[in-house]
This record gives C-alpha cells, sequence and structure tokens, in this order.
C-alpha cells in the first residue's frame, strides 16, 4: 500500500492552505490501496535564538533565505485544533523508498535536495500559492526541487499561470487540484443585517474601510470581525450575515468569499488574483485593491439594493466546488504516484 505524506507547518492561528492538505490527506485516507499522513514542522529553538542574536549583534552571514534542514524539526503529534479532523501523523523524517510519496507545499519546496532527492525518495510540490513560489533566494536548490518532482500540483488557473512563468521548461508536469466545500443548506430566516469581514489579512486595508463604513451604516446594521474563530462557528456566523467583505490579497485560491456566497453572502472586495476564477456576478463585486473609497461605496450601496440569488446560481458555485470534483482530480494525482 502506498502511503502519501503531506508536510505543513505547525502554527496555532488558522490556515486555509492546512485545512485543505488536512482534508486531501483524508480524502486519500479513505482511498483503495492509499494511506496518508501528515508531517508538521517548525523552526528549532536553537536556529530561532541563533537568527534573533545574529539579527541584534549585526552579525552579517551569506545564509540564504527560507529554512533549511538543519532549522527545521517534526513536531510530535500536533494537529489543528480550529476545525475537526481525522488525520493521521507522521513524526519523524523517516521514510520508506518502496512506499512513501511525500508532497511539500510550496513554501517547503527547497527543502526538497537535502530531504528528498538525496535518499531518492519520490515526491511532488504542491503549490497552493504561485506568489509564494520562491521559498528560498538560493536558485540552484529551488530549480532543482522543481525539476525533480514528480509532479506539479497546482491550487487554482492563476497559480498555474505563476508556475508556468516561473518553470517555463515544467509546464507540462503541472496537474491543478479541485477543491470541496459544504456548507449545508441556508435559512434566510436567521439571516441579520451583518456584515462580516476577516482582518488577518490586509489588516490596514481592512481597518479603514470598516472604519469609514461605520459612521454610514443604517442604524439596524452593524460590522463582525471573524478573526481567529473555530470554523464551526465562522460558519455559524457567515449564515447569518449577508454582506461579507474580501480583503484577499495574492492568493491561490482564496475560499472564504466561496464561503460565504454559499451561506447567501453577497460578497465585496478584492478578488485575491487567483478569485478571478469564480468571482462572477450575482455573488461577487470586485473592487481593486487599494480602492478604500470605492469599497465603501460599493457597501452601502448594496445594502439598498440587495437581491435573493437564484437556485440555479448556487448550484452553479456548488458544482465548481463539489466533493466530486475534488475527488476526481485526487485519484487523476494517485494514478501518478
Amino acid at each position: 500500500m502506498k502511503n502519501v505524506i503531506f508536510f505543513t507547518h505547525a502554527e496555532k492561528r488558522p490556515s486555509g492552505g492546512a485545512r485543505y492538505i488536512y482534508d486531501f490527506s483524508e480524502t486519500i485516507n479513505s482511498s483503495m490501496n492509499f494511506s496518508s499522513e501528515v508531517i508538521h514542522i517548525k523552526k528549532k529553538r536553537v536556529s530561532k535564538f541563533l537568527n534573533s542574536i545574529n539579527k541584534k549583534l549585526h552579525i552579517k552571514k551569506k545564509n540564504y533565505s527560507g529554512w533549511m534542514l538543519k532549522d527545521i524539526t517534526c513536531v510530535k503529534n500536533f494537529k489543528y485544533k480550529w476545525f475537526d479532523n481525522k488525520i493521521k501523523t507522521k513524526n519523524d523524517f523517516i521514510f520508506n523508498k518502496k512506499r512513501d510519496f511525500i508532497i511539500l507545499p510550496e513554501i517547503f519546496a527547497h527543502l526538497a535536495e537535502d530531504l528528498l532527492i538525496k535518499n531518492n525518495i519520490n515526491y511532488s510540490i504542491f503549490v497552493q500559492n504561485g506568489y509564494s513560489i520562491d521559498s528560498t533566494n538560493n536558485e540552484k536548490k529551488l530549480i532543482n526541487a522543481y525539476k525533480n518532482a514528480q509532479f506539479i500540483l497546482s491550487s487554482s488557473n492563476d497559480t498555474s499561470i505563476c508556475i508556468k512563468l516561473r518553470f517555463p521548461n515544467l509546464k507540462l508536469k503541472i496537474f491543478k487540484m479541485n477543491y470541496s466545500i459544504n456548507i449545508g443548506s441556508i435559512n434566510y430566516k436567521i439571516k441579520k443585517n451583518i456584515i462580516t469581514y476577516t482582518s488577518r489579512k490586509l489588516p490596514q486595508h481592512s481597518n479603514l474601510v470598516t472604519s469609514f463604513l461605520r459612521p454610514n451604516l443604517p442604524n439596524n446594521w452593524r460590522l463582525k470581525n471573524l478573526n481567529n474563530l473555530r470554523y464551526n462557528k465562522y460558519l455559524s456566523e457567515i449564515k447569518k450575515s449577508k454582506i461579507f467583505l474580501s480583503f484577499s490579497n495574492l492568493e491561490g485560491l482564496g475560499l472564504p468569499p466561496v464561503e460565504a456566497a454559499l451561506a447567501g453572502n453577497h460578497v465585496i472586495g478584492y478578488t485575491g488574483e487567483s478569485g478571478k476564477e469564480y468571482w462572477r456576478k450575482p455573488f461577487f463585486f470586485k473592487i481593486n485593491s487599494g480602492e478604500i473609497k470605492n469599497f465603501v461605496s460599493a457597501v452601502i450601496k448594496k445594502i439598498y439594493s440587495m437581491k435573493k440569488f437564484s437556485q440555479k446560481d448556487y448550484l452553479k458555485l456548488k458544482n465548481k466546488f463539489s466533493e466530486y470534483n475534488k475527488q476526481k482530480s485526487i485519484n487523476k494525482i494517485l494514478k501518478l504516484i
């Protein structure tokens, strides 16, 4: 039985990328002839300490950017707690050449040379964000990592374009993954005059927009920041709101706007570039990044011109992010392993 091992970081704060790595790992675990595990890594304390000392003492070293193998450690039995999951974890860097297949996220792609290539371990790179593709300024390690990958997974059409621009000779290695979103049914009876958003990304933008909005909102409308909520609580809140503000910034495929739309929200804001793949009327209204005043005006206008979405509109968006399409893309990848 082949074992597919995903790498991700061990952080306390919410990470959409990690959540979907978990989702893919769980799906593979339920497949015939395959198992899957997740390795969580973090920087060693001693590496953080030495780096801090070097900065304070202004010691200049000829080091490359990005985490190196000597800097990292495997975090044992770590699992993200802000959403429910049933993943299996792996607690070491010991791999079976015949059985294990590794999938590295793009932010750790350069680790492939020392961790995998030298040990003849098969692997691929999962580029969830094409704008984070330069995981190190060590050009040799980076090119070698992508060149030796069995294939390169992409999160979106925009991400695929980014990979092709960065590595023109590897375009035939790229395979697009499909994400699934299932937030359940919508009950319009519980909808309230609430505008939801998260301030984690582009906090300056979200602070300006909400600051300008507050004095101009009708008395029966309010804003609600959903930053760092548990996923179930987050879903509960967007099901109650009517408008969702998107502050996506150079995303691989920002999915909170989709979740909000499927929860019955009018989504106003930035596409994050990759969001152009699904940013269509009547759910989505685009604002160019940085156009704060236009952003505020669009929200106020939407409050007074709100319409319900048709079942046809919902089905079209649901089908794009269906479990069937996700499973189909995973099955395609498993055939390559």
